[in-house]
């Protein structure tokens, strides 16, 4: 519960005057926020917090600029009309405090307000800072999916801790066209798969449907893995394919595999995997942008987990190759009128199909982001938008583990925190294994 609040805008104190032209696929995402609560253990100082963000502002100058439609559609203007920076006496400690982050009324963040952003009448970032009851803080930030994935969401996190650290910031990419920045660096040919589609009239209005009644019909559950448990999978999965597989190769699979059985499922259903395309195309880490690709993969009814994480690791190695298809889908976008392109939708909202989408947010550098020395104790997704078949994976507790975050119906997210649901999870876990106090005290942790 918060208890008071107020209230400043943070500018850079100087107007960079760049102008960037968003591409056909950020006006896809132009009425999506994104919403994220970092932990502190300590009190944050609230003059130091504000002066870094005026100084990683002006590095990064578009989360302080407007959105506005120009000639050939959206543009980023950075105007440095400033960020909104709320600070608020919460009456809970941190424990209570992260059991309640996934919750859209929790009040740890101020999520964006697309459609009026959209029109350039709202922020393109908020920031909230939450002094809680045991003196930690709680630090929620979101910002408009137009400006970038979450890689350009730390690029300016890893600006402000600089500006408070005193230490060196991090290169900052901004493409004033990012059409023709993307034609310099795509290959002229793709997998020509398509990630986007046109609805027809009725499925239109399912769409509609699932997104007025989404906090109604779906629940947000949350799970930790603990190192052990991973190792365990990574040994098991490798075992049983003769590969060597990464984290979130074997997670994905065992969290995947597992719900479809707990949901009875009995058809075969697609996996989207968004993939960051920065390393497969040679993009610098700073480059800001909705710089994603996908891989899309055909699951097979009751499949096995170890089959699935060979499948997924022999995707991501192959992805430039065979996966790779931001050129084909912005010739698609391009060639539909203005119109229309509010009408696409990307293939991973597709909850009638239950197609199933899972980002990994790992070695995002997410509990690196320190300030006055302090490094964040957790970090989650906050409940912006609570659409269904859509998950996160993230560094657990003080970037030890795995912490899950998944959107599913009412009744099978009840059923993945019940007793069957547990067993399912953490097959992998030694029973003796002791956890993290925080995974222990959080309530409805899986």
């Amino acid at each position: 519960m918060i208890r008071s609040a107020q209230s400043r805008t943070i500018h850079a104190g100087h107007v960079s005057g760049a102008v960037v032209r968003c591409g056909v696929s950020d006006a896809m995402l132009a009425e999506l926020p994104v919403s994220v609560v970092f932990f502190y253990d300590k009190e944050l100082d609230l003059d130091r917090l504000a002066a870094g963000l005026a100084e990683a502002l002006g590095r990064v100058p578009l989360f302080g600029g407007r959105l506005r439609v120009g000639e050939d559609g959206l543009e980023i203007v950075c105007s440095d009309a400033g960020v909104p920076l709320v600070v608020s006496e919460a009456a809970e400690t941190l424990p209570e405090a992260m059991s309640r982050m996934t919750l859209g009324s929790s009040g740890y963040v101020d999520h964006v307000e697309a459609n009026r952003a959209h029109s350039g009448e709202a922020p393109l970032f908020t920031v909230r800072v939450s002094r809680l009851a045991d003196g930690g803080t709680a630090l929620g930030c979101s910002w408009h999916h137009v400006i970038g994935d979450v890689q350009s969401f730390m690029t300016l996190m890893r600006a402000w801790s600089a500006a408070v650290e005193g230490t060196e910031p991090p290169e900052v990419g901004i493409a004033g066209d990012r059409e023709s920045f993307l034609d310099a660096v795509l290959p002229a040919e793709d997998s020509g798969r398509l990630g986007f589609r046109i609805p027809t009239a009725t499925e239109a209005e399912l769409l509609a449907h699932e997104f007025r009644t989404a906090p109604r019909a779906n629940r947000t559950v949350q799970v930790y893995f603990t190192d052990a448990e991973v190792a365990a999978m990574k040994a098991a999965f490798g075992a049983a394919t003769g590969r060597r597989l990464s984290a979130n190769d074997v997670l994905t699979a065992h969290v995947v595999t597992t719900v479809r059985q707990l949901d009875e499922d009995a058809e075969a259903r697609d996996l989207l995997l968004p993939v960051n395309v920065r390393r497969h195309l040679g993009i610098p880490a700073g480059q800001l942008g909705n710089l994603l690709g996908e891989v899309v993969l055909r699951c097979a009814p009751a499949g096995e987990a170890a089959a699935l994480a060979g499948e997924i690791r022999s995707a991501v190695d192959e992805f430039a190759t065979a996966h790779l298809s931001l050129r084909t889908n912005r010739d698609f976008l391009a060639s539909v009128s203005r119109e229309r392109l509010r009408d696409c939708v990307p293939l991973g909202f597709d909850p009638a199909n239950r197609t199933f989408t899972l980002s990994s947010w790992s070695r995002a550098g997410v509990y690196e982001v320190a300030f006055e020395g302090h490094r964040p104790l957790a970090f989650s997704p906050g409940a912006s938008v609570q659409l269904p078949w859509v998950a996160w994976l993230v560094e657990g507790f003080a970037g030890a583990g795995q912490l899950l975050t998944v959107v599913l119906p009412a009744r099978l997210a009840a059923r993945l925190r019940g007793e069957e649901g547990r067993a399912a999870l953490h097959r992998y876990r030694d029973p003796a294994e002791r956890l993290p106090e925080l995974a222990v005290q959080m309530k409805k942790l899986a």
